[in-house]
């Protein structure tokens, strides 16, 4: 079972968790947006993890930690992590500039085989899509939010899918078929 306990997190922090858990029920599971996280986040296998942290050095530590927590935990311990930030990324360009940090950070130590990033944003904007195309709302978190993967687990769990890229083509269909104000009700961080 995951050691993740939202009784020793500050009230702040239980929020952030909270909003966060219901995002996954309501939106990714609840529409089927991601058809691999029901088992996971059924299990108990995913890790909430937040940082407060602004300077380089805080941000370059706390992702380290958790890049080592996931590949040195058990998958069915933790699966997957969800790192939230709760401060210093409210413009999403600033977000965009940590993830490529980030991914730059996982090339440097040799786990792009291991860790695969995924990216999640109250303000997510697919490039040259319309402003208000609904399909950003399939990127759209309550915090800003960098999901770590494990590679063999997705490759694993993409083996019985005959067109991974379907899933967001699928996704986008669900969305239009909701309508905006479904799904910005869904979502409404992002107003």
């Amino acid at each position: 079972m995951n050691e993740f306990s939202t009784e020793t997190l500050s009230i702040a922090h239980q929020d952030i968790v909270k909003n966060t858990r219901r995002w996954l029920e309501q939106m990714v599971v609840g529409l089927n947006l991601c058809p691999f996280a029901h088992s996971v986040i059924a299990q108990d296998q995913v890790y909430y993890a937040i940082c407060d942290a602004t300077t380089d050095a805080q941000l370059k530590q706390f992702y380290a930690n958790e890049l080592q927590r996931l590949l040195g935990a058990p998958e069915n311990d933790i699966a997957t992590s969800l790192l939230m930030f709760s401060q210093g990324l409210e413009v999403f360009d600033d977000y965009l500039n940590l993830l490529d940090w980030f991914q730059k950070l996982l090339q440097q130590a040799g786990l792009t085989g291991h860790v695969q990033l995924a990216s999640f944003h109250p303000q997510y904007q697919f490039e040259g899509e319309a402003a208000d195309d609904l399909s950003h709302f399939t990127n759209r978190s309550p915090y800003p939010t960098i999901h770590l993967l494990r590679e063999a687990q997705m490759t694993k769990a993409l083996a019985h899918v005959v067109d991974p890229k379907k899933i967001y083509k699928d996704n986008i269909k669900t969305l239009n078929k909701l309508g905006r104000q479904q799904v910005e009700a869904l979502c409404p961080w992002s107003k």
